[in-house]
């Protein structure tokens, strides 16, 4: 914030620096930011929950990142996101009760020749198979 002279333009960079800092927006963060920048709170909130980069929960101990886009949704990424939910016992976007293993969707990954794609805490994985991914799963599970 100081780099950019607390001016209100820079909430975005803010809360972006904020989340790489600390892995998520809490309410506490959210509140500081807006003070320092001195935005409406409700503007902040606004911005934490619009982009679908924000997240407003502590991530899992290890994150799946399905590509959702057009090429990978076509080639199965809805069925690998089912599989998923099944087999953690999640919905997309929550964190098991563990903390261990967070099921997140991304709207593209930039990877389209090889859908469909997964992320396994940010390593990407092309041509990705159901059982490929409850592979991985299951190992994060047994760690």
């Amino acid at each position: 914030m100081r780099k950019n002279g607390f001016a209100r333009h820079a909430l975005i960079e803010a809360l972006h620096t904020v989340q790489s800092s600390f892995g998520y927006l809490d309410d506490e963060s959210i509140r500081f930011v807006a003070l320092s920048l001195r935005v409406p709170l409700s503007q902040a909130y606004g911005v934490a929950t619009f982009y679908h980069y924000f997240s407003l929960k502590p991530p899992g101990k290890h994150t799946m990142t399905v590509c959702a886009g057009t090429a990978c949704y076509i080639k199965g990424a809805d069925k690998l996101i089912a599989a998923a939910e099944k087999r953690l016992g999640i919905a997309q976007g929550q964190t098991t009760k563990d903390g261990e293993i967070s099921l997140m969707t991304a709207r593209c990954v930039g990877a389209c020749s090889r859908a469909p794609v997964a992320l396994f805490d940010g390593e990407v994985v092309g041509e990705m198979s159901r059982e490929q991914m409850l592979e991985q799963l299951e190992r994060w599970t047994v760690e």
